[in-house]
C-alpha cells in the first residue's frame, strides 16, 4: 500500500511480513471450509509443517482457530466467526456494486445500470453512462416493469414468488386494470427457469427497439437477490451474448460483488438458494 508523502512523491508504508504470512494459513481454512490436518493445511498455505504451527498456536490464542481435541483437526475458531459477522454487517450492498458498475462501464463501454427491488418493483439507483451515452427512457428512480424488462425478469427468477406475485398484481392492475394470471403461464415458467440456468437474463431489441440488453443477479450471504447489475447498448453495436465479451465482464463484476457481499457460491448455487427461498415464501 501507498500513501502521497510531503511531497507528493509515493510513499511506502512498514509492512509486518509475519503477519501477511500467517494469513496464508487463515485464507486456507477459509477456502476450504473444512477442518484440516496441519499437514494439509500447511500445505495449502505454501509452507512446511514446523512453519505453520506456530502460526496455529498464536492463533489459537487469540480465538482466531481452534483445533479439536479428539481428531487434532484445526478450524476456523469463535473470533473469525465475529469478525466475518461484522464484516457481514458493515457490507453495503450498492457501495460494492457501485465500484464494479463503474468499472464496468469502462471496459464494456455500455450503459450500465443498478437496480434494486422497491416497493414497487425493480427501481434503478445508480447509471453510468459510457462515452457516448445511449439516450433511453431511464433515469435514477424509474421503476421497471417485472415481466416486460430484463432486469424484472432477473428479479422474478430469484425471488420468493409471493413476493413478484404481490408487485406484479400491482403493476397489471395499475397499468391495464384486472388481475393478473401471467406468472402462471408455462412460457413464463420456462423463461424464469432459463435465466436461472444461464445466471443472466438477456434481451435483443427488448424491451426497448435497438436495445439490447443483458441483467445478472448479485447474492448476499444468505444467497438472496441484493440487486441486478444491467448493461445495454444499440443493437448494431451489442451482440448481448451471454457468452460474449460483455456478457463474460457481466458476469465477472457481478460475481465480483457477490464475493464481497459473502455470498459462496456460482449460478448453480444461486439456482438452490431460489428454491430454498420459494419454499419459505
Amino acid at each position: 500500500m501507498t500513501v502521497q508523502g510531503a511531497d507528493g512523491a509515493p510513499k511506502r508504508q512498514r509492512r509486518i511480513q509475519s503477519i501477511e504470512v500467517g494469513v496464508r494459513v487463515l485464507q486456507a481454512l477459509t477456502e476450504q471450509r473444512r477442518p484440516l490436518p496441519l499437514k494439509e493445511l500447511a500445505h495449502l498455505a505454501d509452507m512446511p509443517p514446523a512453519k505453520a504451527h506456530p502460526y496455529l498456536v498464536s492463533f489459537m490464542s487469540a480465538g482466531l482457530v481452534k483445533q479439536s481435541p479428539l481428531t487434532g483437526l484445526y478450524e476456523l475458531g469463535p473470533m473469525a466467526l465475529q469478525m466475518g459477522l461484522a464484516a457481514l454487517q458493515q457490507l453495503d450492498a450498492l457501495t460494492e456494486a457501485s465500484q464494479e458498475a463503474a468499472l464496468l462501464c469502462t471496459e464494456a463501454d455500455l450503459s450500465v445500470a443498478l437496480a434494486v427491488w422497491g416497493h414497487l418493483g425493480p427501481t434503478v439507483v445508480r447509471l453510468d453512462e459510457p462515452r457516448y451515452p445511449l439516450h433511453v427512457n431511464l433515469r435514477v428512480g424509474t421503476v421497471m416493469s417485472v415481466f416486460n424488462t430484463i432486469t424484472g425478469r432477473v428479479f422474478a427468477a430469484w425471488l420468493p414468488e409471493k413476493m413478484v406475485r404481490s408487485v406484479l398484481e400491482d403493476e397489471h392492475g395499475r397499468v391495464v386494470g384486472g388481475a393478473s394470471a401471467s406468472f402462471d403461464a408455462p412460457e413464463v415458467r420456462e423463461m424464469l427457469a432459463e435465466i436461472r440456468a444461464a445466471g443472466m437474463g438477456r434481451g435483443l431489441s427488448t424491451p426497448q427497439p435497438g436495445i439490447n440488453t443483458l441483467s445478472a443477479p448479485v447474492f448476499d450471504a444468505d444467497g438472496k437477490i441484493a440487486l441486478a447489475i444491467t448493461v445495454f447498448g444499440p443493437q448494431g453495436v451489442f451482440d448481448a451474448g451471454i457468452d460474449g465479451a460483455a456478457g463474460r465482464l457481466l458476469r465477472t463484476h457481478a460475481q465480483s460483488v457477490s464475493r464481497r457481499l459473502g455470498f459462496s457460491g456460482g449460478g448453480a448455487a444461486g439456482a438452490q438458494a431460489y428454491q430454498v427461498s420459494r419454499r419459505k415464501s
